[in-house]
């Protein structure tokens, strides 16, 4: 019997050429595309949808009338999680790091239009943050409710599915792809890019979610495939993580403008832009090099950039005033 899935989302989602990108960071004209994971359509879009729809999926199986997950306070997990549970009837419950009035924006206003409660876990780490979901799934069953926890990240075996996927589409819409560029936060992502397309074909740029994201990837990557997986045999880039997960950096910053001047295209300053900044020093270093098809998978997180202060500042400081 084959696992229950969930219809949440609009595939496939596009594939759309960026020549003036590819030129301005060392490659062709017509080597670099962009798989717009951004369009996928439920609750502001994003790559974690592809995920939800198998956990929600197996959450809906289970007869679930509540869903739990953890994340940051400007979580793109946790938004589409909350839109998830509305297109499905259900509560959700946010079990967030951090304090509530730290910000008012981005993710977080969409999480209460969703009609999601929010726990606030405060200053934990990730074995925290996980007894804090488990606690509250505690107190709701008490209270009568059937809660599912969905995983941190939407991560898991389960959930890397939905980019397996994602692969798939990949193959059909760029047969000749050498190169899968994507951000590497909770691992669920990159290990289905990685099972379906091998572990070669797929750049993970680390962007500081989790200490060791080769693990992960390799975790739940390994159920899916045949090929013998190993953590320091995937491409992975650490050298945009920077001060950590939730700082800006200089690099970061030059993606956003570059993506933004060159394609109109919208990066966020914790993932897309992170993977772009490692693109481009991929491209600098040889790892990705001119001639080779080269796919930017934008994993979305808009919401999230204007829940960043420091990043919409830089944003509208880049606005010239006009003069006549």
């Amino acid at each position: 019997m084959s696992d229950p899935i969930v219809e949440l989302g609009t595939f496939p989602t596009p594939m759309e050429p960026a020549p003036r990108l590819a030129r301005a960071i060392g490659l062709g004209t017509d080597d670099l595309w962009v798989k717009r994971d951004d369009l996928t359509g439920l609750g502001g879009g994003g790559n974690k949808i592809r995920k939800l729809e198998w956990t929600v999926g197996a959450a809906l199986a289970e007869e679930a009338d509540t869903l739990v997950t953890t994340g940051a306070p400007q979580s793109n997990h946790a938004r589409l999680t909350a839109a998830a549970a509305a297109r499905s009837g259900l509560d959700a419950v946010l079990v967030l790091r951090g304090s509530p009035g730290a910000s008012r924006s981005g993710n977080l206003a969409l999480d209460g239009l969703f009609g999601a409660r929010l726990a606030w876990a405060g200053d934990v780490d990730q074995a925290g943050l996980d007894a804090a979901a488990a606690e509250v799934c505690e107190r709701l069953r008490k209270g009568g409710a059937r809660p599912a926890l969905i995983p941190f990240g939407g991560s898991s075996t389960l959930g890397a599915r939905g980019y397996v996927r994602c692969g798939e589409e990949l193959r059909a819409q760029v047969p000749d792809l050498r190169t899968a560029v994507v951000a590497l936060g909770s691992g669920g992502t990159a290990a289905g890019l990685v099972a379906s397309l091998g572990s070669e074909a797929v750049l993970g740029v680390d962007v500081g979610a989790l200490a060791e994201p080769a693990a992960a990837v390799v975790r739940f990557a390994a159920p899916l495939t045949a090929e013998a997986l190993a953590p320091e045999r995937l491409r992975v880039r650490r050298d945009q993580v920077g001060a950590g997960y939730a700082a800006l950096t200089g690099p970061v910053r030059e993606a956003l403008r570059l993506a933004a001047r060159t394609e109109g295209l919208v990066l966020d300053p914790t993932y897309t832009g992170r993977a772009l900044a490692g693109l481009v020093a991929a491209v600098r270093d040889g790892d990705v090099r001119p001639g080779e098809r080269t796919v930017f998978v934008h994993t979305g997180g808009l919401p999230g950039l204007f829940g960043h202060a420091e990043a919409v500042a830089y944003a509208e400081d880049g606005a010239a005033v006009y003069e006549g």
